[in-house]
């Protein structure tokens, strides 16, 4: 059985893809428990969610264009729809992962730590700042889901 470098390429850009998104997917359930069964533990939420984004996600979008970018020039793909689709995907993801996400999530946890040492419950700013985290992190998901499926039907 021969193994193309291609082949090993593609292998590497899908594991790249279930690495920067796996637990993004997760996230909303992760944050509902810990919110419903000790909301103390949601500025941990908030540090471990940076720092996801931080490292995996970022780190994983490298090897995600990387392995794209060799799979496009080597398959001659680079005008077609799909490859312009998920190198615009990863621009914006990218940007918005370090625009949106990691600042509202640094000042989400700053805001929950205030109202919990204060002795209350998250309060309106806590709860606005995670609508800001919970759309964004909707639209990056359905990219994430639109742009996996351009790949997979190559349209």
């Amino acid at each position: 059985m021969a193994v193309s470098v291609y082949n090993v390429v593609l292998g590497i850009h899908i594991i790249g893809v279930v690495l920067a998104f796996g637990v993004v997917f997760a996230y909303p359930i992760m944050f509902a428990i810990a919110a419903r069964q000790d909301p103390r533990s949601l500025p941990l939420m908030h540090r471990i969610e940076r720092v996801i984004d931080r490292a995996l996600v970022n780190g994983a979008l490298v090897i995600v264009l990387g392995a794209g970018l060799y799979l496009a020039a080597e398959g001659g793909y680079f005008k077609d729809f799909f490859v312009q689709w998920g190198i615009g995907a990863i621009v914006v993801i990218g940007g918005l992962v370090g625009a949106v996400m990691i600042p509202t999530s640094k000042k989400a946890q700053e805001t929950i730590e205030r109202d919990l040492a204060a002795g209350g419950e998250p309060g309106e700013d806590y709860r606005r700042l995670t609508r800001r985290l919970n759309v964004v992190g909707g639209l990056l998901s359905v990219l994430v889901l639109v742009t996996i499926l351009f790949m997979a039907i190559k349209p």
